[in-house]
């Protein structure tokens, strides 16, 4: 059986992925979806770390956003996937870069308690704003507020500079710069450029499950069948 790790961002939730998540469970893909939101980048990372190690075998893993701090410091994927996120190297963090775009840090509102939320209007507009409006709208309700802190972080590890990686650069990005995106790609091993915003798995979850899909089938071993002039594709 093949299977995926999705790994969301910072004000998302598991739920966000749930249109990605159908499509690939519907193939016999087994797929997680870990809830981060534990307090730093180091028990994000051990949160997904624990994912991967209780599968049966070695997963995609797919970042998003703030995702791609994460799964930088995750061992045992066998292909990672930064989506509009952040592939970090020895010393870096997501603030290091600059992170949020203006008009990301625009829509964060701070809250009494010194955690931060997303004003609803202008997550929209920066979040999803290639979206069907129905599908945008239920991507907000699904949004939460972020702890302080959260979001910053250096990664222990750098797991792109043994696993193989695929970036995935929104070209129409509102939230990460574009540019930004392209210089953090150069340091995968494959880069695929998408003319969506910020968040493909609302607006155009066929082009991840596409992209999923085309590396769950390289990951599978072939073989020659005897007898036969044709190669067999084995499920491990």
């Amino acid at each position: 059986m093949t299977s995926v790790v999705l790994v969301h961002g910072l004000y998302h939730r598991p739920g966000h992925f749930e249109a990605l998540a159908e499509r690939l469970r519907a193939d016999g893909t087994e797929v997680a979806v870990p809830e981060l939101h534990r307090g730093s980048l180091a028990a994000d990372t051990a949160a997904v770390q624990a994912t991967v190690d209780a599968l049966s075998e070695p997963p995609v893993v797919l970042g998003h956003s703030y995702g791609g701090s994460v799964i930088t410091g995750v061992r045992g994927a066998a292909h990672l996937v930064y989506l509009a996120a952040f592939v970090l190297d020895a010393g870096e963090s997501a603030a290091t870069w600059g992170g949020a775009s203006p008009q990301l840090e625009d829509a964060i509102v701070a809250e009494p308690d010194g955690s931060t939320t997303l004003h609803p209007g202008r997550a929209v507009d920066t979040l999803y704003g290639d979206c069907p409006e129905p599908l945008a709208a239920q991507a907000v309700g699904l949004l939460r507020a972020q702890a302080p802190g959260c979001g910053r972080g250096v990664p222990r590890h750098h797991s792109w500079k043994e696993t193989p990686s695929t970036y995935g650069i929104c070209a129409q990005d509102r939230a990460i710069d574009p540019g930004l995106q392209r210089t953090m790609a150069a340091r995968c091993t494959d880069v695929r450029t998408w003319q969506t915003g910020h968040s493909p798995f609302v607006g155009r979850p066929d082009l991840v499950v596409e992209l999923l899909r085309e590396l769950l089938r390289e990951l599978l071993p072939t073989r020659i069948a005897p007898g036969r002039n044709q190669p067999v594709t084995e499920a491990r």
